[in-house]
């Protein structure tokens, strides 16, 4: 699996843990498109880069952190063919993959302790998108950008 990761200044910290979680998955390819340092840049910037990576097909899925992960995943879901889920517990992980098909993860680095953080980051990805009736629904959610 290919993931691409970026965070604001917020959440580099979060994003170094984080990447040490999916390097144990040993059979994940990670992609950090930044930012590498706590000088202040803007979470939209950010979130275009994962997100193009994703939508292209670069990557199957991605991790946009920021200090509390709203504004990052509020500028995920902006971009055609997202659904950004921001997590704070491994129930509503597990759920955004199995009912929401959530091609991306937001966290905060600021509200999301290290611990936590790796349990639902391995709940996402260890889930998977059960279809059928939830299937309908994110059509009907994706169908939501075209009007």
């Amino acid at each position: 699996m290919r993931i691409t990761i970026g965070s604001d200044h917020g959440a580099v910290d979060l994003k170094e843990e984080v990447k040490m979680v999916l390097k144990g998955f040993g059979d994940i390819e990670v992609t950090d498109v930044g930012t590498f340092g706590t000088d202040s840049v803007d979470y939209p910037d950010i979130a275009e880069k994962v997100c193009a990576d994703v939508v292209s097909g670069k990557s199957d899925r991605g991790i946009v952190l920021c200090g509390t992960g709203i504004g990052i995943s509020i500028a995920a879901n902006k971009i055609k063919g997202i659904r950004c889920a921001l997590c704070t517990d491994v129930y509503s992980a597990k759920m955004a993959r199995e009912h929401n098909d959530a091609n991306v993860l937001a966290m905060g680095g600021r509200v999301t302790g290290i611990g936590p953080a790796g349990e639902i980051v391995r709940a996402w990805l260890q889930a998977e998108f059960q279809g059928g009736r939830h299937e309908r629904r994110v059509n009907k959610i994706m169908a939501l950008e075209g009007k």
